[in-house]
C-alpha cells in the first residue's frame, strides 16, 4: 500500500490485512522503522526486531490457511512491567537490568494467543513508582508533541510508541492513573478496566490492591479490541474475578447513529472542577461535554466529597504495599547483587541502595514507617479506612449517574524537571487516584489540544464497576463526532 502502514490505527491495520492489502511482515518492518528513527523519544526499552519479524511470517502463512483471528498478525508492545519469557523484564529499573523471566504474563500469553506480535518492551517509570517517566533507570521517555515535556507516567513509554505511531496498541498498568494520565498528555485513549477484570499474573507488583493491567491505543475501538481478548479469570491470580467479557467491539459497532447516549447520565463532581485546574484543561473539557450532551446524554452535578482525602490515602496504602512487594529483591534469588559486601545483611543492604532508584526508596520507607509497630493503626489503618468512604462516595454517585466524567490533569504536560519536587508529582494525581481506590473502571479520550499550550487534554470518564462496555461506548461514540483521537504530533 502507498501509505506507512504503520500510520494507520490497530482497526485499519486488521481490515488492511483481511483484504489482503497489506502483510503482517510489512505491518511489523513499517513499525520497527519507525521505532528505530524514533530512538531519541526513548519509548523502548527493549525491541526485539528478529522475533518479531519470526513471529509475522508465521502469521501470514496461518492467514493464508485460513486463520481469522482477530489480532493474527498485529504489532504492539508490552509495557514492561509484564514479564516475557522472550525478552528481558526490567520494570524500569536497574534491580531487574537484564532480567529473563521463565513465563510469560497472562495477558502477555493471551494477546499472543490471539495472534497479536510484540515488538518490544516500552518504558515506564521505575516498579511503576512515578507521573512523569522521569524515573526510569534506562532513561526518561519524551513526548512526541514536544521533546521537552514529559509523556505522563508510569506508562509514559507505551502512551509515546503510540502517539508517535511506532505501534498501533500497547499494553499499560494503572495503579493510580499510569493508563489515563499518559494517555491524556500524549493525545490517545487509554483504558483502565474494572479491579480483577485483567490477570495481575506476572505483572512485577507495586501494590497489589491497586495494580490493573489495562490498554492503550489511538481510538476506543481499538482498546475493546484488545481488551476483550486480555481480559477474563485466571485461576493463577486469587484476586482474578470470573466474569463473562463480552466481544466489546461488536457492542461498539452496534451503537445507534442517532442520539446513540440517549438516557445516559453523566455526573460531573464538582470538586474537580474547582481550584487547581488549569483554565485550557477546563475548557478542553467543558467543550467535550458538550458533544457527549449533543449525542444524547445528561449531564448532571454531582460530590465527590472525600476526593481530597485520595491523596494522602493513596500515598499510605500504595507505599506500604511496595515496602511488602519489592522486599522479595534482595540481591540473593534474582536481581541486581553488589558486588562489594562483607556479609550478609551487607549484601542485602548495597544491592537494595545500588538497584533501587531514588523514588522506589522514597515509597519504601514511607511503606514500611507507615506498617511499623506503632504506627500502622495511626496510618495504615486509617487510610484503609478512608479508602472504604471514597468508595462509598463513588457508589452514592452512581445512585443518580450512569457515567462520571471530568478532567484526567489539573495540567497539560509539564516540562522535564519541572515538578523535581515529589510532591508536586504526586498532587498531579489528584483526579485518577479516587477511581484507582475504589477499583472502577476508568477511560481517557482526546479532547482537544489546550489553548495556551497547544498541547494535549484528556477527558476522564469511570463507570461502575464492571461496566467497560458503557464506559467503551460513551468513548467511542464521541469519536465517532469528533476528530481529536485523529489528531497527530506535529513532527509526525
Amino acid at each position: 500500500m502507498s501509505q506507512d502502514p504503520a500510520l494507520l490505527d490497530l482497526r485499519a491495520q486488521r481490515d488492511a490485512l483481511t483484504a489482503g492489502q497489506v502483510s503482517s511482515v510489512e505491518l511489523v518492518q513499517a513499525s520497527l522503522r519507525r521505532i528505530d528513527a524514533a530512538s531519541e523519544l526513548g519509548a523502548f526499552i527493549h525491541v526485539a526486531a528478529d522475533a518479531a519479524l519470526q513471529a509475522a511470517r508465521a502469521a501470514d502463512a496461518a492467514r493464508a490457511a485460513g486463520d481469522t483471528r482477530p489480532l493474527l498478525g498485529l504489532p504492539l508492545a508490552h509495557k514492561d512491567v509484564f514479564v516475557t519469557r522472550d525478552m528481558p523484564s526490567t520494570a524500569g529499573s536497574k534491580m531487574l537490568a537484564g532480567y529473563m523471566s521463565p513465563f510469560d504474563a497472562t495477558i502477555v500469553q493471551r494477546l499472543a494467543a490471539a495472534g497479536a506480535i510484540a515488538v518490544g518492551k516500552t518504558n515506564m517509570d521505575e516498579f511503576a513508582m512515578g507521573s512523569s517517566n522521569e524515573n526510569s533507570a534506562f532513561g526518561a521517555a519524551a513526548n512526541p508533541w514536544d521533546r521537552a515535556v514529559i509523556p505522563g507516567g508510569s506508562s509514559g513509554g507505551s502512551a509515546a510508541a503510540v502517539a508517535a505511531r511506532l505501534v498501533a496498541a500497547a499494553t499499560g498498568s494503572d495503579t493510580g492513573g499510569s493508563i489515563r494520565q499518559p494517555a491524556a498528555m500524549c493525545g490517545i485513549t487509554g483504558i483502565k478496566p474494572t479491579y480483577g477484570l485483567c490477570s495481575r499474573f506476572g505483572m512485577i507488583a507495586f501494590a497489589s490492591s491497586l495494580d490493573q493491567a489495562g490498554v492503550l491505543a489511538r481510538s476506543a475501538w481499538d482498546c475493546a479490541l484488545l481488551l476483550q481478548d486480555m481480559a477474563g479469570h485466571d485461576a493463577q491470580d486469587s484476586t482474578s474475578v470470573a466474569q463473562s467479557i463480552p466481544r466489546y467491539t461488536d457492542l461498539l459497532d452496534a451503537l445507534p447513529a442517532q442520539r446513540p447516549l440517549a438516557g445516559v447520565r453523566i455526573g460531573l463532581p464538582r470538586e474537580w472542577f474547582a481550584d487547581g485546574l488549569a483554565d485550557e484543561v477546563a475548557q478542553a473539557v467543558r467543550s467535550a461535554l458538550a458533544q457527549l450532551e449533543a449525542l444524547g446524554a445528561t449531564l448532571r452535578d454531582i460530590t465527590l466529597p472525600r476526593t481530597e482525602l485520595a491523596i494522602p490515602a493513596y500515598y499510605i496504602v500504595a507505599p506500604a504495599e511496595a515496602s511488602s512487594n519489592l522486599s522479595r529483591f534482595d540481591g540473593v534469588r534474582y536481581g541486581h547483587r553488589s558486588a562489594h559486601w562483607n556479609d550478609l545483611a551487607e549484601m542485602y543492604a548495597n544491592s537494595r541502595a545500588e538497584g533501587f532508584g531514588a523514588e522506589v526508596k522514597r515509597r519504601i520507607l514511607i511503606g514500611t514507617y507507615v506498617l511499623s509497630h506503632g504506627y500502622y493503626d495511626a496510618y495504615y489503618l486509617q487510610a484503609q479506612k478512608i479508602r472504604r468512604l471514597i468508595a462509598d462516595d463513588f457508589t452514592a454517585a452512581f445512585a443518580d449517574c450512569d457515567l462520571i466524567a471530568g478532567p484526567v490533569s489539573p495540567t497539560v504536560a509539564w516540562k522535564r524537571g519541572d515538578k523535581a519536587d515529589p510532591l508536586a508529582n504526586y498532587l498531579a494525581d489528584i483526579y485518577t487516584l479516587p477511581g484507582s481506590l475504589a477499583g472502577l473502571p476508568g477511560l481517557s479520550v482526546p479532547a482537544g489540544l489546550g489553548a495556551a499550550s497547544g498541547l494535549p487534554v484528556g477527558l476522564q470518564l469511570l463507570a461502575p464497576h464492571f461496566g467497560e462496555t458503557t464506559l467503551l461506548g460513551a468513548a467511542h461514540v464521541l469519536q465517532r463526532a469528533t476528530d481529536w483521537h485523529r489528531l497527530a504530533p506535529p513532527t509526525l
